[in-house]
């Protein structure tokens, strides 16, 4: 059987008291900035202060409270990393990563409303890692895919959603190898591709997206 997750005290935080899987969910994730806390350790460890940089918005007390509840929760752990860096990062449990198709579902069902960008929005390349997770799915390619934005750049690795091979995660910052295929493109460009409107395919025939790489996942690329 699979590890249980721990059953917090009922009073040491909000609960619905509902014998339901939803609000049991909830009870665990629903509180606000807590599943982008996961949107941002699903990239891998992070610091205190990297988590901050790229949380704009979040008062130091409610991260700290947020990250309190998460270890409760068994969604995360924080552990010390070994000289010479000697800081504490923060990374998510097993339990933490089954998240993953849960903020991907929401990322999905959000990406219509990047649509228009406010004045005030802030942004992240990576932050578009998990709703392009979602338009490459149906690829059949597995592979390492290095994404460059102006705002920066992040990695996602496909897996083959036909066979149940590979896997898939993402990363911010340059891929920790060699990609199999990279791309440029513009943050319009990317939320197009996102909401569905364009294919990175259509984008590099249209000239709005730059394609290098030679192998199996960079003309499953060109062919969408």
């Amino acid at each position: 059987m699979p590890p249980q997750p721990p059953r917090p005290n009922a009073r040491s935080r909000r609960s619905y008291d509902q014998y339901c899987a939803a609000a049991r969910g909830l009870d665990a994730v629903g509180d606000r900035w807590t599943l982008l806390i996961v949107r941002e350790l699903l990239a891998g460890p992070r610091r205190y202060t990297d988590l901050h940089a790229d949380l704009p918005g979040v008062s130091t007390d409610v991260l700290a409270s947020r990250l309190k509840d998460m270890e409760q929760q068994g969604l995360s752990t924080r552990r010390k990393l070994p000289p010479p860096a000697a800081a504490f990062v923060y990374e998510l449990t097993d339990r933490g990563r089954e998240l993953l198709p849960v903020l991907k579902a929401l990322a999905a069902w959000g990406a219509p409303a990047l649509a228009d960008r406010r004045p005030t929005d802030a942004v992240r390349a990576h932050w578009f890692a998990l709703p392009l997770l979602r338009s490459l799915a149906g690829l059949g390619a597995a592979g390492v895919l290095e994404v460059r934005l102006d705002e920066g750049c992040f990695h996602v690795r496909t897996g083959d959603m036909r066979t149940g091979e590979g896997a898939e995660a993402y990363g911010e910052g340059a891929a920790p190898e060699e990609p199999d295929a990279r791309i440029t493109l513009d943050a319009a460009t990317c939320a197009a591709v996102v909401r569905g409107e364009l294919t990175l395919g259509e984008g590099v025939r249209d000239g709005r997206v730059e394609l290098t790489g030679d192998g199996v996942l960079a003309k499953a690329l060109l062919d969408q």
